[in-house]
């Protein structure tokens, strides 16, 4: 019997995958890069919500133009009641009413032509204490983005604390503790209504008003002040932080 040579099995092909468009590949990286900016500051949020941001941009920028800052930080049982609730009649008197933006605020700066300022202090901590100052898109959106979670995940308290601990009260002075030792002489503990008054007075402009020497303007601001934070303490508007 003669044997017939078997006939040999050819090998299949290597299935050959084609790379990925470009796009598939730009689309992965964009979410990858959204995703570490999510957990970076989603970190960054979680550990600020109980210890103090060490220093911001902002300061950053001011330490190195004038050579250096003046920034003590202090709990809030160490800052005067009246200190926050002047504030808070200052900058944002519906602070407890809103989770982070203040529509009516917006719809009066839309009917004004954007002239009249709506930044809540929820913002302005995000401003402060994660971004940069200066007008941009860029900024505002993330200020958008962020808001809403600082405002999740810290207590109207601590979003106050941390203000009062970052917002500048002077050329390179920051946080209430070195303005009222700059302005006054004296411990945030210890601040007067009308100290209290006189420092949420020179906000948002603290390089062009003086807390010490006062202008007619600072000064009316000053009294409008004090009554305001007389009628939040009253009406129930600084219960979220008292």
């Amino acid at each position: 019997m003669v044997d017939t040579p078997r006939k040999s099995r050819k090998k299949p092909e290597p299935e050959v995958i084609a790379p990925p468009p470009v796009t598939g590949r730009i689309r992965r990286w964009v979410l990858r890069g959204l995703s570490g900016f999510a957990a970076f500051f989603g970190v960054l949020i979680l550990l600020f919500s109980f210890i103090p941001p060490p220093i911001n941009l902002y300061q950053l920028g001011e330490s190195w133009r004038l050579g250096g800052i003046s920034k003590d930080w202090v709990g809030w049982d160490d800052i005067a009641p009246v200190m926050a609730r002047s504030v808070v009649a200052a900058e944002d008197a519906n602070f407890c009413l809103h989770w982070g933006f203040d529509m009516a605020a917006i719809r009066a700066a839309v009917d004004q032509g954007g002239n009249r300022g709506a930044s809540t202090l929820s913002q302005q901590v995000v401003k402060n204490t994660f971004l940069w100052h200066g007008r941009s898109y860029l900024r505002k959106a993330l200020e958008a983005m962020l808001t809403p979670v600082v405002e999740l995940v810290w207590s109207k308290q601590r979003i106050l604390e941390v203000y009062l601990n970052v917002a500048e009260f002077d050329e390179g002075v920051f946080g209430v503790q070195a303005a009222a030792q700059h302005h006054f002489g004296v411990d945030a503990r210890d601040l007067s209504a009308l100290q209290a008054a006189r420092l949420a007075a020179v906000l948002p402009d603290p390089k062009e008003r003086s807390a010490s020497n006062p202008s007619d303007f600072v000064r009316k601001r000053t009294r409008a002040i004090m009554a305001g934070a007389e009628t939040i303490a009253a009406d129930g508007r600084a219960d979220c932080f008292e």
